[in-house]
This record gives structure tokens, C-alpha cells and sequence, in this order.
């Protein structure tokens, strides 16, 4: 699991932020992850059940994962 505070995160690790769901919800067989939010099935699961800190954490790689799809579908 990644700490974090090591992130940058500090001020934000109590803030509990809101769920990335956009409505689309369709996984992709390729990468496992939502169209619309980037998840997995089991991150969308669990999500209810994270703590703030472990929220953040899964945030932070979202955005990451969003790049390699539009990577992706550029070849």
C-alpha cells in the first residue's frame, strides 16, 4: 500500500474525497479497469470500505493509468 503522507498528502489524508465514479461503467477486458473512472472491479468494491488515506492512495493513481489508456489507443 502506498504511505500517504509520502505522497504530499497530509493536509488531505483526514479529508475523506468523493468516489471517481463518472456514470460509465464498463470494464475494460484489456486493462481491468473502468472506462469511465479507471478502477478495477475490486477497487470499486472496496471503495466504501477504504479509509481516507487508502482513498488518496488509490487517487494518486488514477491519473497514471488514464495516460496509458490514451497511450494506448494512439498506437
Amino acid at each position: 500500500m502506498i504511505d500517504a503522507p509520502s505522497l504530499g498528502l497530509s493536509d488531505l489524508d483526514t479529508a475523506d474525497p468523493a468516489s471517481p465514479c463518472t456514470k460509465v461503467c464498463s470494464i475494460d477486458r484489456q486493462t481491468g479497469w473502468c472506462r469511465g473512472c479507471y478502477r478495477t472491479g475490486e477497487e470499486i468494491g472496496a471503495w466504501p470500505a477504504m479509509s481516507p488515506e487508502a482513498r488518496h492512495a488509490l487517487l494518486a493513481r488514477l491519473p497514471e493509468r488514464r495516460r496509458a489508456v490514451a497511450g494506448a489507443s494512439r498506437e
